[in-house]
C-alpha cells in the first residue's frame, strides 16, 4: 500500500460541528443552537439555526464551479439586493466577505450564508396567481440586471458551453445508442441555426437566473416571493431563462394556464420580441440538453449507477418531444 497522508477524495461530507467552530464564527450570529446536514444537490446546504433566526449556509462542490464563477453568483445577488430585488441575499462575513474559503480533502470550496427565505416551496407547485408573481420577478431581475457591471471572469451562457460542451459530456453515454448519435448532432445543429437570429445586445442579452422553477422559490401565506438559488446564472438570453422555466414545467407536467400565467407575469413588465417568442421552442431544448449534461457530471457526487440505459433512454425521449410540433401539449 502507498503510504498517503491523507487519501485523495472527489467529494466529502463536511462536518457540521468543524463548521460550527471555523466557518460560521467568521459571521455575527450570537450562539449557534444546531448546525444540520440539509441536501446534497449541486452544493450542499447545510440548515443553521440560532435561538432567534435561521440561515442556509451553502457550500460549493470542488468539481462543479469555479471561485471565479461564485464570486460572480454572490456579487451579482448582493447587487439584486441592494436594488431591493425578492431575493436570497449572501451575508457578509465580519471582514465583508460574501464567502468562506473552505480546504477541503478534495480542494478548495466555498461557503456562502443567506437568511432562510420567508414562506416555503408552493405545495403542489406554483397557482396562478403564484406563477404570475414569479413571471414579474423574473422580469423585473433581467431590468435590473442591465445595471450590473462586474469584471469577475464568468462562464457565458452561450451556445458554445450549452450545447457544444454539454454534447462532449453527453457522447460517451450513447455507445449503446448509435443509432441515436446522428439525432442528437443534426437536432442541435438545427437549434444553433434556428437561433442566429437572436442579438447578444441588451436588452435580449442580460445576467440570467439559468434555473428559475417552483423548487427555487419560496412564498409566504400571502404571496410575498423570495427568489434563491443561483448556481446557473451567468450573462445570457434573457429569454433562455424562460425556456428553462419551460423546460421543467414540462418535464414536472405543470398545467398549460400555470406556465402561460408565469408569461403573462413576466410580459406585464417587459415585452418578448418576436424573434424571443420564435426562439422559445429550440431554447427548450437547449436546457434540455444542458441538465442533460449537469447531471451526468453531478453523478461524481451522488451515483453513477442512475445513468444507465433507461437514463439515456428517458432523456432521448424527452428530447423528441421537445423537438415535435406539439412541444407545448404533453
Amino acid at each position: 500500500m502507498v503510504a498517503m497522508d491523507v487519501f485523495p477524495a472527489i467529494y466529502s461530507t463536511l462536518s457540521p460541528q468543524a463548521l460550527i467552530e471555523g466557518v460560521l464564527t467568521e459571521y455575527e450570529l450570537g450562539t449557534i443552537n444546531q448546525c444540520l446536514f440539509w441536501h446534497r444537490g449541486l452544493s450542499d446546504i447545510y440548515l443553521i439555526e440560532t435561538k432567534h433566526k435561521a440561515y442556509i449556509l451553502k457550500i460549493s462542490h470542488h468539481h462543479w464551479r469555479s471561485q471565479s464563477d461564485i464570486q460572480f453568483e454572490l456579487e451579482f445577488l448582493d447587487f439584486l439586493d441592494q436594488h431591493n430585488l425578492p431575493i436570497a441575499s449572501p451575508l457578509k462575513t465580519k471582514s465583508e466577505q460574501l464567502c468562506v474559503t473552505i480546504n477541503a480533502v478534495e480542494g478548495d470550496r466555498y461557503a456562502a450564508l443567506f437568511p432562510y427565505a420567508p414562506g416555503e416551496i408552493p405545495q403542489g407547485d406554483l397557482n396562478l396567481e403564484q406563477s404570475r408573481i414569479m413571471g414579474q420577478a423574473l422580469g423585473k431581475l433581467h431590468q435590473t440586471s442591465l445595471q450590473f457591471k462586474n469584471e469577475t471572469p464568468r462562464q457565458c451562457l452561450n451556445l458554445d458551453y450549452l450545447l457544444d460542451d454539454s454534447l462532449k459530456t453527453i457522447k460517451p453515454y450513447l455507445r449503446n445508442h448509435h443509432q441515436d448519435q446522428p439525432y442528437l448532432f443534426a437536432v442541435i445543429e438545427e437549434i444553433k441555426q434556428q437561433l442566429t437570429c437572436l442579438d447578444k445586445t441588451a436588452p435580449l442579452w442580460s445576467v440570467c437566473w439559468g434555473d428559475p422553477h417552483s423548487g427555487n422559490v419560496h412564498f409566504t401565506t400571502d404571496n410575498q416571493i423570495t427568489l434563491f438559488d443561483f448556481d446557473q446564472c451567468g450573462y445570457g438570453w434573457r429569454v433562455f431563462d424562460l425556456a428553462k422555466f419551460l423546460q421543467v414545467s414540462l418535464s414536472a407536467g405543470i398545467d398549460r394556464k400555470v406556465r402561460d400565467s408565469f408569461f403573462k407575469g413576466y410580459e406585464d413588465v417587459q415585452q418578448l420580441t418576436d424573434a424571443e417568442v420564435n426562439s422559445l421552442q429550440a431554447l427548450t431544448q437547449v436546457a434540455h440538453i444542458w441538465t442533460w449534461a449537469i447531471s451526468i457530471k453531478a453523478s461524481a457526487v451522488h451515483n453513477w449507477a442512475r445513468i444507465d440505459d433507461f437514463y439515456v433512454n428517458r432523456r432521448l425521449n424527452h428530447l423528441k418531444r421537445l423537438s415535435s410540433q406539439d412541444w407545448q401539449l404533453f
